[in-house]
């Protein structure tokens, strides 16, 4: 059990996805302009990490390792990645149309997003059994849905803070971003 709760906390904060290996970027950047869409994005990306790695960590002891075709892992965790993606397409369509709309090209995006291929090529990695990569996944999903949820706190209140020109928009999201950066950095020094 401390194990597990290790791999998460280290996926979520030591290890995080978006701040300390600079995965998953472009989604980080694109959806944090409001709480609301980095809260659902979070969500989403939560949802597929963690079934995706529990469906390719699967694929890859059952079918990928005993056929010796594991050359294909690449192309497997994609497609299973894809399939994750589209069948939370389906479900945010049927159940929440409005969140939907709202993440708008950055939901199929999931599919194209690092962090989700990333995770689960660091467990095939790592050697996690079952129960260690999915609280992997789940920690790497956490780790992203809180750096999403905590920039798009802090871009709210840059839009009524008095930034200079020169900084409006990108240059001080991306200053926003180095400064959390080097903050989930100091969680390195945890002695878990």
């Amino acid at each position: 059990m401390t194990a597990l709760l290790a791999i998460l906390v280290s996926a979520a904060l030591v290890n995080n996805f978006v701040l300390t290996r600079f995965l998953g970027i472009c989604p980080f950047v694109g959806v944090s302009r409001q709480l609301e869409s980095a809260a659902g994005m979070g969500g989403a990306v939560i949802f597929v990490l963690t079934l995706s790695a529990l469906v390719t960590w699967l694929i890859q002891n059952y079918i990928l390792v005993p056929l010796h075709i594991e050359y294909l892992q690449t192309v497997f965790f994609i497609l299973v990645i894809a399939a994750l993606v589209q069948l939370l397409e389906m479900l945010l369509r049927k159940f929440s149309p409005a969140l939907q709309k709202m993440l708008g090209v950055y939901l199929p995006l999931i599919t194209t997003n690092c962090v989700v291929l990333g995770a689960a090529l660091i467990n095939v990695q790592e050697n996690y059994p079952l129960l260690e990569a999915v609280a992997h996944g789940l920690g790497a999903g956490l780790g992203f849905a809180l750096a999403l949820l905590v920039m798009a706190g802090i871009r709210e209140r840059l839009e009524q803070a008095p930034v200079p020109a020169a900084f409006r928009g990108v240059p001080i999201t991306f200053i926003a971003a180095a400064l959390m950066s080097i903050a989930f950095l100091g969680f390195a020094g945890l002695k878990i």
